[in-house]
């Protein structure tokens, strides 16, 4: 089995949050790798991963970093794959908000698409749906998890009618 997604994450540190795009891949199916990879660290590994990805089947590149995040980037510089870009709080961040930003203002001609900070099941989730756009199966499958999730909302919603306060109306 080829994998189509490729997760990866500037440390095994972005895990937490990165294993939510994992189990995505994994209810849907999906077959895919994950490993760590740091721009800054091993930037000819970076660059020989992103040149070769879509030559080995990766559809998806989902990449996690934190801090100065240059590793969705940089990937995106180097691949005609589409990279989602996951910004993950670390030890070294300005509360994600640094990663956020240095992930979502790439400049013209390299886009990344980028979720919220920790965003690691929405990641997944993109990632499913990017490959949905030329797999009908898929797409019925994507439409019945959204269908999933409305439920779940009115269902809340039928659950707080229990509540009872004296001023509620």
């Amino acid at each position: 089995m080829q994998p189509k997604v490729s997760i990866i994450m500037g440390s095994t540190s972005d895990m937490p949050v990165m294993q939510e795009a994992a189990k995505i891949l994994d209810q849907f199916e999906i077959p895919f790798e994950i490993n760590a990879l740091s721009a800054h660290r091993v930037p000819e590994q970076v660059m020989e991963f992103a040149k070769g990805a879509h030559q080995r089947g990766i559809r998806v590149i989902i990449a996690g970093a934190g801090g100065a995040a240059h590793l969705p980037g940089v990937v995106a510089a180097l691949t005609p794959v589409p990279v989602v870009g996951v910004p993950c709080r670390s030890s070294i961040s300005l509360d994600g908000w640094d990663s956020l930003l240095s992930i979502v203002q790439m400049p013209p001609g390299i886009p990344v698409a980028t979720v919220g900070v920790d965003g690691g099941q929405n990641a997944g989730i993109l990632a499913v749906q990017m490959l949905a756009t030329g797999d009908d199966a898929m797409l019925s499958r994507i439409l019945s998890f959204k269908e999933d999730l409305k439920k779940k909302i009115l269902k809340a919603n039928e659950d707080l009618k229990s509540h009872t306060f004296k001023f509620r109306v």
